[in-house]
């Protein structure tokens, strides 16, 4: 029994190494925005990005992370296990679409980059956070025209 268990054990350390080394796993922990085309359903997301208007100032963390330590790598866990689902069984929608979830952290994030310019829109908003969503407007201001 115990020596059943110890096989079980190596080869479910084995497959997951061999997971984590074959995804380029490890690469998910930098800030690169290279990592994002590890998956080529992001091939053109990055692509776009590379011509709009944010590619000299943001990276895709910049954007898509909460810039808070606990945030960023909690939504990065949480974004990490869903993509590593959607993608291994092909469940995921083409073109690739942000969640609601992400799509507010986009939105803080574009509120806290341009608190300068929208500080008077904010500040006397009688309307809801729905009205307020920048990439309604703005949509190719981080991955481009056409995007």
């Amino acid at each position: 029994m115990k020596l059943l268990l110890n096989v079980l054990i190596g080869i479910f350390l084995g497959a997951s190494g061999f997971t984590f080394y074959s995804g380029r796993a490890a690469s998910y922990l930098s800030n690169e925005p290279q990592v994002c085309v590890n998956c080529h359903v992001m091939r053109e997301h990055f692509d776009g990005w590379q011509k709009a208007s944010h590619h000299s100032f943001a990276t895709c963390n910049d954007c898509h992370m909460p810039h808070d330590f606990i945030g960023k790598w909690m939504t990065k866990a949480s974004n990490g296990y869903h993509h590593s689902i959607a993608f291994t069984y092909w469940i995921f929608r083409d073109p690739i679409r942000i969640k609601p979830g992400n799509a507010e952290i986009l939105n803080a994030n574009c509120l806290l980059c341009h608190r300068n310019f929208v500080g008077e829109i904010t500040a006397h908003r009688v309307v809801d956070d729905n009205e307020l969503y920048c990439v309604r407007c703005h949509e190719s201001v981080g991955h481009g025209p056409g995007r």
